[in-house]
């Protein structure tokens, strides 16, 4: 079954609390995210963890991932925005190459990975972009780069959009 392309703009998150997940950027500290990376990534071994694979894998909408989908998808969004993370810092505003999280799914076969295997890569990920957070000078988290839309970021920015994703997706699955 193919999902509907996201086709919502995501920054509102950015400009106020999200009324489906109440995920709230405001109230992110810059000294806050390391562990707020972590401690998702743990959220969503816990969750691949505690279902059965069927379960994992069954999407329970026609607009809706499965959790071992999302999982991958998050596992992603922690590697994509590490990228984008090291472009701010080694250029002066960048352009992100863009990406599209609907044909990664396709291209990476989300539905068909092993929940199992699956469960420990967003934390993976996750370590290596909250150890790179962690190691921020204040300049730097002003540092700036720009989407391949146009939407224009800085680290921070960036930072609070990035939670907000797996935060979200975490509600999607009831997790």
């Amino acid at each position: 079954m193919a999902i509907v392309p996201d086709t919502k703009d995501w920054t509102r998150a950015l400009q106020r609390r999200c009324p489906e997940c109440g995920y709230d950027s405001a109230r992110t500290t810059r000294a806050a995210v390391p562990r707020l990376v972590r401690g998702n990534a743990a959220a969503w071994e816990a969750a691949l963890s505690s279902r059965d694979a069927v379960h994992l894998r069954t999407r329970p909408r026609g607009d809706r991932w499965s959790a071992a989908e999302y999982a991958c998808h998050v596992r992603d969004v922690f590697r994509v925005f590490d990228q984008r993370l090291v472009l701010m810092l080694d250029a002066d505003d960048p352009t992100f190459p863009n990406w599209d999280q609907d044909a990664t799914a396709v291209a990476e076969r989300y539905q068909e990975q092993d929940p199992s295997a699956v469960a420990g890569e967003p934390a993976e990920a996750a370590e290596r972009l909250a150890g790179r957070f962690a190691g921020l000078t204040p300049a730097q988290w002003e540092r700036t780069g720009t989407r391949s839309d146009g939407a224009r970021f800085t680290v921070d920015s960036s930072a609070g959009y990035l939670l907000h994703d797996p935060v979200h997706h975490l509600h999607d699955i009831g997790g």
